[in-house]
């Protein structure tokens, strides 16, 4: 390579790294929501940018009292300063929009009638029924919240991260 180059590559691993820096964000589970496939303190690799499909898990942000939120949804391009100023979660996708829900799909969540998945929504359900905040309690939750795919898992404990994923159901009762 010729010292006229090394500008350019320079250049070009910098920009590589802002780019995977917004399309990978490394988070922690709180909460057991997720049990037994994810636990408090694990670390989850999310990917940004793809649509989610049923049996994906995803982080998503949470909800605040009356299962509502009260900031619009971060554009796709956030850096991780907009990032670390929201509270996440981590769930599985029961059905993604245009899957269709059954009578009995319907049954298990009171606040869904069967049928498609609207677009832009998804179904949304906590591996650990007992303590999960999910569309059993809310509903619809919509595809702008999801920050990402999660990719991987690393057991771990008491870890920073640069954004943490809030299973933790600490909502009151609702109406």
């Amino acid at each position: 390579m010729t010292a006229a180059g090394l500008p350019l590559l320079v250049l070009g691993t910098a920009s590589t790294a802002v780019l995977l820096r917004r399309a990978l964000v490394s988070v922690t589970v709180r909460g057991t929501s997720m049990e037994p496939a994810y636990h408090d303190g694990d670390r989850v690799l999310a990917l940004r940018g793809r649509a989610p499909t049923a049996g994906h898990v995803v982080v998503l942000e949470r909800p605040g009292p009356g299962r509502l939120w009260s900031r619009p949804p971060l554009p796709p391009w956030a850096g991780a300063a907009a990032v670390s100023g929201r509270h996440w979660m981590i769930k599985r996708v029961r059905a993604a929009p245009g899957d269709v829900l059954t009578p009995q799909d319907a049954a298990a969540f009171p606040l869904l009638q069967p049928g498609r998945v609207p677009p832009g929504n998804l179904v949304l359900l906590g591996d650990n029924h007992r303590s999960s905040l999910d569309s059993r309690q809310v509903g619809y939750f919509p595809t702008a919240r999801v920050l990402g795919i999660a990719l991987l898992a690393r057991p771990g404990r008491a870890v920073t991260a640069s954004a943490a994923a809030r299973s933790r159901e600490d909502f009151p009762p609702g109406p």
